[in-house]
């Protein structure tokens, strides 16, 4: 995301969730130009990019679905 001003009235709180079944094995990071970690509230950002990397993978054996079976009939 690029912003040519960014002004945050209260400190930011974010979270990220996966929904659905399985286990997962995820990591995620962010590439901050001029914005720091943590932002101060009520001060102006100018030409502030950020950029947000997520990745994720499901673990172990798959789950077997209703219906799905190996046998004839």
């Amino acid at each position: 995301m690029h912003a040519d001003r960014l002004r945050f009235t209260r400190e930011p709180r974010t979270t990220v969730r996966f929904t659905g079944t399985g286990e997962r094995k995820s990591t995620s990071h962010s590439d901050r130009t001029r914005l720091p970690d943590p932002v101060v509230p009520g001060h102006a950002y100018r030409d502030v990019d950020v950029v947000y990397h997520l990745g994720t993978r499901l673990v172990g054996e798959p789950e077997t679905r209703r219906g799905d079976d190996d046998t004839d009939g």
